[in-house]
């Protein structure tokens, strides 16, 4: 990470100097913000982490419960999100505190009535991420994100006690048309109400959505029909893949999941309960933390399990629904006005947790939309950019419903089900399944963020409209080995990723010098357009280089200005814009993400981390056209 950059700043650099002026958590409750977010859950927690570090944008966050949460809900942590988590700062942290699911084991009755492994698979593929799948308690997720709220210019913190009742939208308002009716929870203040007008709010509030609600959205699908437990335990057993991730299914009396929890000792278990009828409710049985218990203990036979102690338990029945849009503009209003509520998380989607995708993908959904929010806010992009959220995440969303359908009957089938193959059916479709449960497949459509796949050739493994898939590089100015992907921090700026061509060392009259100095001189250039004056070159497009040669090779002082950029109120100059592939530990990236030697490339990535466009590096008016069309110009 980079600070002092403004000036020596003693002490933790995570936390950044305050904003003047503002709000603190407690205090009387604004007339006006940019954005309201309704829910502190993983959805509206991560879209606040993003607001909260541009001074500039006032941030409402509220939530019904009377603090923060401590224990229970999600657990499940893909290779995806934690890639996100590497933008905010705390992928290092989680990796320390959660475990790590490098196997799955799969269980079957065996003969005298008996349970046996009939399977074990490796968790998450070879070379599919620089990240682990991991397993940690949500509480401790959402502390991370109110850390970096905290530690923001504007140290946003939820207000605590309050729900979003109703809102309504005055289109014919051009500041602040949402306006928003709060509802004090806290038992000495329960009743009372008070209204605050937005620019902008996303309801991040649940399945029963009141946001939703008040913009006339409703969630499709089925009803599972089918009653789950849920429990954390302090537990002994006898059962030997305790500390594995696994599928047990028994003959007669169902399946359960074991999946270890942090800390070595807990340990979460998802029991299949009883078949509910059409219009039942697992409520409406009255079971307890006990009848999970003992269809646990019915299921694990001949394994014994003693429960010491329940953490948390749950009984549920959850269905896939669907909303039919994430804003509230009809599909007939969409060319005359932008979007001024949007929805995330469950507040549009839901979906069985089996195959743990329900936290992550909520994260998607406000990863997705803080940087377009932040780009509209500070006046970097037109509010028709808001268009892109329902559509891009939607279509991800219905993805997810379609396939927890199928991973549902696959989970419930019945052992006389799984006769064929090598492999229990469950293990084979948890294999094919697992590009999907890492997080890793969703790709964008063609659009105006999203290009042609004219020049994908040129860098194959850089799919366009898919996450940028990380690799290995060192660092020139210091020789440092890092991951060329975690240069995308949460900031809202794009990427532009040079890769040069075999014989270019970065000296003039090579094509990344001619790139460059383009780039920078230009005023056709993206970043000479949408940079705005007293802006550092890289405030919105942050230009990177990676060279085919080993790092003793290439003369920094050689390379071209744009990428030994002045920055801040001193001129400092950035050392960390140029790297190579890192050739003595063997990891090219050329190689490694087909990357035309003889040409090479350069690769937009956008800021939540997905490749927008591959382009070759003599593609001027393609990367001007791009650009033009998301940005507003600022020279």
């Amino acid at each position: 990470m980079q600070y002092h950059v403004n000036g020596f700043k003693a002490g933790d650099p995570d936390v950044l100097p305050a904003a003047a002026g503002h709000r603190r958590a407690g205090d009387p409750l604004p007339e006006t913000v940019d954005v309201l977010i309704a829910g502190s859950g993983p959805a509206g927690l991560c879209l606040a982490a993003q607001l909260a570090r541009v001074p500039g944008i006032r941030t409402l966050l509220v939530e019904p419960k009377l603090g923060p949460m401590e224990k229970g809900q999600a657990d499940g942590i893909s290779v995806r999100s934690m890639e996100m988590f590497q933008a905010f700062g705390f992928a290092e942290k989680v990796m320390r505190e959660s475990v790590w699911i490098n196997e799955t084991t799969f269980w079957t009755p065996a003969v005298g009535a008996s349970l046996a492994r009939v399977a074990r698979v490796q968790d998450v593929p070879d070379g599919i991420s620089e990240m682990p799948h991991v397993l940690l308690n949500q509480a401790r997720v959402h502390d991370m994100f109110l850390d970096v709220m905290r530690h923001s210019p504007t140290r946003l913190e939820p207000d605590y006690g309050l729900k979003v009742i109703d809102l309504a939208i005055d289109a014919g308002t051009a500041e602040h048309p949402v306006t928003v009716t709060l509802e004090h929870t806290a038992p000495d203040r329960e009743g009372e109400r008070a209204t605050v007008r937005a620019n902008y709010v996303v309801g991040c509030d649940g399945a029963r959505s009141n946001v939703r609600s008040a913009i006339g959205g409703a969630l499709h699908g089925d009803a599972a029909h089918q009653a789950w437990g849920v429990m954390d335990v302090l537990a002994v057993t006898d059962f030997p893949d305790w500390r594995m991730k696994s599928f047990v299914r028994s003959q007669d009396e169902g399946i359960l999941m074991v999946l270890p929890r942090e800390g070595g000792h807990l340990v979460r278990l998802y029991v299949e309960l009883d078949r509910l009828g059409e219009h039942e409710r697992a409520a409406d049985r009255g079971m307890g933390a006990e009848d999970i218990i003992a269809k646990a203990q019915r299921i694990f036979r001949p394994f014994q399990l003693e429960v010491k102690e329940v953490v948390w338990w749950s009984i549920y029945e959850i269905g896939h629904r669907l909303t039919d849009k994430f804003d509230d503009v009809p599909e007939d209003q969409v060319a005359t006005r932008a979007p001024r509520v949007m929805l995330a998380g469950d507040a549009c989607h839901t979906h069985s947790p089996k195959a743990g995708q329900g936290m992550n993908v909520s994260m998607g959904d406000t990863f997705n939309l803080g940087w377009k929010l932040i780009s509209v806010l500070t006046g970097r992009a037109d509010p028709a950019l808001l268009h892109s959220y329902s559509g891009e995440r939607r279509a991800a969303a219905q993805g997810l419903v379609e396939f927890d359908h199928k991973w549902a009957r696959v989970v419930g089938a019945r052992a006389e089900e799984d006769a064929a193959g090598d492999l229990p059916r469950v293990a084979r479709e948890f294999v094919n399944n697992l590009p999907f449960t890492c997080g890793l497949t969703i790709q964008y459509e063609r659009g105006a963020l999203t290009g042609a796949p004219t020049w994908q050739h040129l860098a194959a493994g850089f799919d366009i409209g898919k996450r940028f898939h990380s690799a290995p590089v060192v660092r020139l100015a210091d020789a440092r080995p890092m991951q060329l992907g975690h240069c995308v921090e949460a900031d809202a700026r794009f990427r532009l990723f040079i890769f040069a061509s075999m014989a270019d060392a970065g000296g003039r009259g090579g094509a990344v010098a001619s790139l460059c100095d383009w780039l920078e001189h230009d005023p056709a250039s993206p970043l000479r357009r949408h940079t705005a004056p007293g802006e550092d070159v890289d405030a919105v497009i942050d230009t990177r280089a990676v060279f085919q040669q080993d790092f003793r090779s290439l003369d920094y002082g050689a390379m071209p200005t744009l990428l030994r950029p002045p920055v801040g109120r001193y001129g400092l100059c950035d050392y960390e814009k140029v790297f190579c592939a890192d050739l003595k530990r063997g990891d090219d990236i050329f190689a490694m993400r087909g990357i035309d030697r003889a040409s090479g490339c350069v690769v937009i990535v956008r800021p939540d981390q997905y490749v927008a466009h591959v382009l070759p590096l003599t593609a001027r008016d393609e990367l001007t056209a791009y650009f033009a069309a998301i940005l507003r110009v600022r020279s």
